[in-house]
């Protein structure tokens, strides 16, 4: 008979599974990858930041990615490297914890569904408003959509998280390398119907209106584009939005792979690899992407490199 520990504020988390020749390889590539995504992304905002050329609404939007790849990564990763360098019966973290991680996991996953939203709809007033582009995408108006993605976003994730915490707990395993929700809902020996029917509506929900924002934009800009004898419109259109469709491709194509591998329980391990690759991924590519189409950023960064030429360091 399964024993039980009620309501326990520590809980064990399961980890990654890795066999001890490959353990270091994958530690040092998760440590790099984190490496990486701090710096690039940190450099992206601080650019954005200090260069008032680049302080236009299509980056102080774009800015939202890179602080929502910081703050999910910073919570997940670090602590998923001391957990691979111990002992499984020493993956211990405490309930609130696990709570927070939580919710800073499926914080990260849905904003970047809302950012990337509002930044099709700038990208459609660009090309299909050009001239009163000024107008509407104000500083008030820049705030305005930042916020509402990051409140949306708040409030969804805050009602998941809630239903679950006001589950009693009779188990103390965490079944994934992190805390997310499902984890946490099912410590619990009570039904959970109302968790299961709130998550799937949360999900349909969330990817109707981002896969349907995207579609009716970029139908929008490509009837513009059609219709248009303008060759200076039609390649600013291509490059932008190429840019911006290639980012939520590669986010949407990493959350639909783990909604397909939760159908299939024999590739749970799959599933929960890619669930940590859902972070290191797009938090990685997305400075990469914005950084080599961007002229901005490449032209800040020649004269960056071409400044130290000039003053070399002694």
């Amino acid at each position: 008979m399964e024993n039980y520990t009620y309501n326990s504020f520590t809980l064990q988390l399961e980890g990654i599974k890795v066999t001890e020749v490959s353990m270091y390889p994958v530690f040092l590539f998760f440590f790099f990858s984190y490496l990486f995504i701090m710096f690039a992304n940190v450099g992206i905002v601080v650019l954005v930041s200090i260069d008032k050329s680049l302080q236009q609404p299509m980056y102080l939007l774009f800015c939202n990615l890179p602080l929502n790849d910081i703050l999910g990564n910073s919570i997940m990763v670090p602590r998923l490297l001391v957990d691979m360098l111990v002992p499984p019966s020493e993956r211990l973290i405490s309930y609130y914890e696990c709570v927070v991680q939580a919710f800073t996991t499926h914080m990260f996953g849905t904003t970047s569904h809302t950012v990337l939203m509002i930044m099709a709809f700038d990208r459609y007033v660009a090309i299909c408003n050009p001239l009163r582009y000024t107008t509407i995408m104000s500083n008030k108006m820049v705030i305005k959509l930042t916020v509402s993605a990051w409140g949306v976003a708040f409030v969804l994730v805050a009602i998941l998280l809630g239903l679950t915490i006001r589950l009693k707990r009779c188990r103390t395993l965490i079944a994934n390398p992190f805390c997310d929700n499902a984890s946490l809902f099912k410590l619990s020996c009570e039904s959970v119907f109302i968790n299961n029917v709130y998550g799937l509506t949360f999900t349909v929900v969330l990817f109707t209106a981002s896969i349907g924002s995207m579609v009716l934009t970029y139908a929008k800009i490509t009837i513009v584009c059609l219709t248009s004898k303008n060759k200076s419109l039609n390649s600013k259109a291509l490059k932008t939005c190429s840019t911006h469709l290639f980012v939520y491709l590669i986010m949407s194509s990493c959350g639909l792979l783990i909604i397909i591998l939760h159908r299939f329980p024999l590739y749970s391990d799959y599933r929960k690899l890619s669930s940590i690759l859902f972070h290191i991924i797009p938090g990685s590519l997305n400075p990469i992407i914005y950084g080599v189409q961007s002229k901005e950023i490449r032209k800040f960064m020649s004269n960056v490199f071409q400044s130290r030429k000039v003053f070399p360091s002694f």
